[in-house]
């Protein structure tokens, strides 16, 4: 051999041996980390290195360290991380709105709701109206709803409307009430004036809250950026990385995307679409449609109302109101029409379903418009009192329960009254739903819960209060294991909106969307799991907290 082509493959060789030995560059690695992967098997790696906003390998710290350098290399030592949480039901763009009203969760009695709202008049003595949310009269010494007089004596040319927690109730003024054109004569379909001695209390239901509510000026783009702004600070302090907006307009979801375009909203939204005329029109034309930052290919439907404020409509009367059996908020006929308009435009239905009644009539039109086994992803939003033979349904037609755990505890100390000691068995049972279909999809219903996914799981796995009450659990036959919980934030709540190929577990060529917790989710004893903290949340491998 001559001189000459021994040192060619001298030269080779050398290039060989620097090629297999040169890391490729990423964006990101992460090691030294306890990582919850939330894939089929559940499995757990220590490592991660992410490009492009995905993850592109993961594994053990030397295999990751020996494959690949990035400009940021964080050593975690031994924290936990997950995949980011996904809230499957939650109200986004009015959280963030009701950040500017008067907070009334937690008052303790009419008069400290009332004492709350002239304080607050005297730092905004320029609204037009006076808007509150928060209320829950079960809270209260005296459980009986509220009624305008102490509003109508301090506020008689301002319109004031108070909403209960769970949206479904307010309290008006007599300004309000006759803006809305409402008195004690009304009738509503699907709503309900409240009457005492043959005078308007202020107190209106469901459907009736909107002949008010619609008459409040719109506010502006700029106040409706700044709602989304601070709804997603306080959504990334708790790790949120995608929320489900149930119920909103086309203007939201286009300012949503135009935010999402121009990288100051990053949170991922799965948006559900107001059903109105000028809504189905344009998504109907358009057809549904998903990006890496938004989806769009579900309709919230509205069942019927709470069992708090007895409008959750049951197949046989209220325990503790014998003469009422709640109501739905719309025809049979209606609600069968809509399925068969989304079914034909390959849109979900997504329907808000308390009471049983509720529950069997949905159930039913679905089977009839979904005929079997399907794809189709139809939801129950809430599925809160199930009859036992209805049950099967969510089997059979692949349908899907959306549930938020933190309604179990925070009606637990009530429940009963409305339904009795007998139906409460059929209430809250979310272990039985995740059996039927082997999914359940976790949210939390914020603002009527807290925006907190943490609470929700402590509520789902150990079935009690913030005060870790009642000491076995409310109802614990419903417990879901810690694995299931963490599904159901994860990969089910990404499945139910149809994202699981792109978010919910830490797998190669996902959304790098993940969050860092100090202590672990499924070691840490349940009294601690409301209070573990969130130290960091990323988004398409971004620290966004």
């Amino acid at each position: 051999m001559n001189l000459s082509k021994l040192k060619y493959l001298l030269a080779s060789l050398c290039f060989l041996l620097f090629a297999c030995q040169e890391k490729q560059k990423v964006d990101l690695i992460i090691h030294n980390a306890v990582i919850y992967t939330v894939d089929q098997d559940f499995e757990k790696v220590e490592a991660l290195a992410i490009s492009d906003g995905k993850f592109l390998d993961l594994g053990s710290n030397n295999e990751v360290l020996e494959r690949y350098e990035a400009p940021k290399v964080y050593d975690l030592n031994g924290k936990f991380i997950y995949p980011g949480f996904i809230d499957a039901h939650a109200h986004f763009y009015r959280y963030g709105t009701s950040l500017k009203v008067v907070n009334l969760v937690g008052v303790k009695s009419p008069e400290e709701m009332f004492n709350r709202v002239k304080e607050h008049r005297k730092s905004h003595p320029n609204q037009a109206w006076i808007l509150g949310r928060g209320w829950d009269q079960n809270q209260w010494k005296e459980k009986i709803f509220p009624n305008k007089s102490a509003l109508d004596k301090a506020f008689p040319n301002t319109p004031v409307l108070l909403t209960r927690i769970d949206g479904h109730a307010a309290l008006a003024n007599q300004k309000a009430l006759d803006m809305g054109g409402i008195d004690a004569n009304k009738q509503i379909l699907g709503g309900k004036v409240i009457i005492n001695n043959g005078k308007a209390t202020g107190l209106l239901v469901d459907n009736a809250i909107e002949m008010v509510s619609a008459k409040i000026p719109a506010i502006s783009e700029a106040e409706s950026r700044q709602a989304l702004l601070d709804a997603q600070k306080n959504c990334f302090e708790v790790g949120l990385t995608s929320v489900v907006d149930a119920g909103i307009d086309k203007e939201t979801i286009d300012l949503m995307e135009s935010m999402q375009n121009s990288g100051q909203l990053k949170m991922r939204i799965y948006a559900m679409i107001n059903p109105t005329k000028e809504n189905k029109a344009y998504y109907f034309e358009r057809g549904p449609y998903q990006n890496e930052s938004i989806t769009i290919r579900s309709f919230k439907i509205y069942g019927d109302g709470a069992l708090g404020s007895r409008g959750a409509a049951l197949l046989a009367p209220y325990h503790d109101r014998p003469e009422e059996i709640g109501f739905l908020l719309n025809t049979y006929d209606n609600f069968l029409s809509t399925a068969e308009e989304l079914y034909e435009h390959g849109f979900q239905m997504n329907t808000h379903c308390i009471g049983d009644s509720a529950n069997r009539t949905l159930l039913d039109i679905y089977a009839k418009v979904l005929k079997g086994k399907n794809d189709l992803r139809w939801r129950i939003e809430h599925a809160q009192v199930i009859s036992p033979e209805d049950l099967i349904k969510f089997a059979k037609y692949n349908i899907i329960p959306s549930v938020q755990p933190t309604h179990a505890t925070s009606d637990m100390y009530w429940a009963e009254d409305r339904l009795g000691p007998n139906r409460i068995k059929t209430a809250y049972i979310f272990k039985d739903l995740l059996e039927q279909n082997g999914k359940i999809a976790l949210g939390s219903d914020f603002p009527v819960e807290s925006i907190n996914p943490l609470f929700g799981f402590h509520a789902a796995v150990a079935r009690q209060d913030a005060n870790n009450w009642p000491e076995n659990g409310f109802q614990a036959e419903n417990k879901l294991s810690r694995e299931d919980a963490l599904r159901g934030m994860t990969i089910w709540a990404a499945y139910a909106n149809f994202e699981e190929n792109l978010k919910g577990s830490i797998q190669k060529g996902k959304l790098a969307d993940f969050v860092v917790l100090e202590r672990d989710l499924m070691t840490a004893p349940e009294t601690a799991l409301r209070n573990l903290k969130v130290k960091a949340t990323y988004i398409g491998g971004e620290k966004v907290y």
